[in-house]
C-alpha cells in the first residue's frame, strides 16, 4: 500500500468511524440499530478496535461518570422532597394531636354539663377593635345567633352572626360583652364584662355583684347564670376565678377582677351549644378550686438555762 494522500484520508476516516463505534458500544450495549454496525466494524477493523478501545476507555469512563453524577443529583433532589414531605406530615400529626386533646376536654365538659354541642374550629380572628372569631360551622350545622360557645376549660362567648357554613363569635373578653354569673361559694349573682384590648387588666374580666354588703374573696369561682330561654348563655358554664377584689366603701356594687378559665389568645377546637341541658348543672362542671396555702407551723424555741452546780460542803475534822 502506497502512502498517498488518498490513503491517509481513507485511514483517518476509518479511524474516526472506529472511535465512534467503540464509544457507542460502551455507552449502549443494547441498541438494536447499532448491533449491525458493531458487527461490521468488528469484521473490518479487528484488532485495531481493541487497541483504540484501550485508549478511549478513560474518555468513556468520564462520560459514564457524568451520567451517574446526574443520577445522583436527581436522587438527592428526591430525598430532599421526601424529607420536606415527612416534616409536613409530622407537623400535621402534632397539630392533630393538639386538636384531639382539645376535643377530648370539650366533650368531657359538655358531657358533665349535659350540653349538646356542635364542635367547630377557629378559622379566623378579627383584626378590628372588637374581639371576635370566626368558626367553620353555620346554619347548615344547626347554628343560630345567641348560642353559647365554650371550650374544654370554660366559657368562650356567644354567636352573633351566622352564614351557611360559618359563624361569628363575640368573645367574653370583648368590652361590649356582658355575662350573667353566679358565685360558687355564696350563690350571689352578678355579671362580668370584658376589658377589651385595653392595657389595663388585659386578659381579665370585670365582676360586679349587687349589694354593697357582699363579701368577695380571692379564689372564688364563677359560672354562667341562666339567661331567658337559655340565650345567649346556658347555665353552669365555668367562667373564671376571682383574682383581685376591688371593693370600695359607699358603693352599691362590689367589684373584682376575674381570671377566665378559657385562654382567648389560644382558641382552637370549641363547641357551640345547640341544645341546653334539661337541668342546670349549677357548679358541678367547675374544676377543683385553688387550694389555700397551708399556714406555717409556728416554731417554738425552748431555751434551757444551765443551773450552777452546788459544791459539797466540807466536813470539819475533829
Amino acid at each position: 500500500m502506497h502512502d498517498t494522500r488518498r490513503t491517509r484520508l481513507a485511514l483517518s476516516i476509518l479511524l474516526i468511524a472506529a472511535l465512534v463505534l467503540i464509544t457507542l458500544d460502551y455507552r449502549d450495549q443494547s441498541a438494536a440499530p447499532l448491533r449491525g454496525l458493531r458487527a461490521f466494524g468488528g469484521s473490518v477493523f479487528g484488532g485495531a478496535e481493541r487497541g483504540v478501545a484501550a485508549v478511549t476507555q478513560p474518555v468513556v469512563g468520564f462520560f459514564g461518570g457524568s451520567s451517574a453524577g446526574g443520577g445522583s443529583s436527581s436522587q438527592v433532589a428526591a430525598l430532599e422532597t421526601q424529607v420536606t414531605r415527612l416534616r409536613a406530615e409530622l407537623s400535621s400529626e402534632q397539630l392533630s394531636r393538639a386538636q384531639y386533646a382539645q376535643l377530648r376536654r370539650l366533650l368531657q365538659l359538655a358531657g358533665q354539663g349535659g350540653y349538646r354541642i356542635v364542635a367547630a374550629d377557629v378559622i379566623a380572628v378579627s383584626q378590628g377593635y372588637a374581639e371576635s372569631v370566626t368558626l367553620d360551622a353555620g346554619s347548615q350545622d344547626g347554628i343560630k345567633p345567641q348560642q353559647t360557645v365554650l371550650n374544654g376549660t370554660g366559657l368562650v362567648g356567644t354567636v352573633t352572626a351566622v352564614s351557611a357554613q360559618t359563624c361569628t363569635v363575640l368573645l367574653a373578653s370583648d368590652a361590649t360583652s356582658v355575662v350573667g354569673v353566679q358565685l360558687a361559694g355564696s350563690g350571689q349573682i352578678g355579671w362580668v364584662t370584658g376589658t377589651g384590648k385595653s392595657q389595663s387588666g388585659a386578659g381579665l374580666l370585670k365582676l360586679q355583684v349587687l349589694g354593697g354588703g357582699a363579701a368577695l374573696r380571692r379564689g372564688e369561682q364563677l359560672v354562667t347564670s341562666a339567661s331567658v330561654h337559655d340565650r345567649p348563655y346556658v347555665p353552669g358554664v365555668p367562667v373564671g376565678v376571682i383574682s383581685q377584689v376591688q371593693s370600695s366603701a359607699g358603693t352599691l356594687t362590689v367589684r373584682a377582677l376575674v381570671r377566665p378559665y378559657a385562654d382567648f389568645t389560644a382558641l382552637g377546637v370549641v363547641g357551640i351549644v345547640v341544645v341546653p341541658p334539661r337541668h342546670s348543672p349549677r357548679f358541678s362542671v367547675l374544676p377543683p378550686g385553688p387550694k389555700p396555702k397551708p399556714k406555717p407551723t409556728p416554731t417554738v424555741t425552748v431555751t434551757v438555762t444551765p443551773q450552777p452546780s452546788l459544791a459539797p460542803s466540807g466536813v470539819a475534822g475533829g
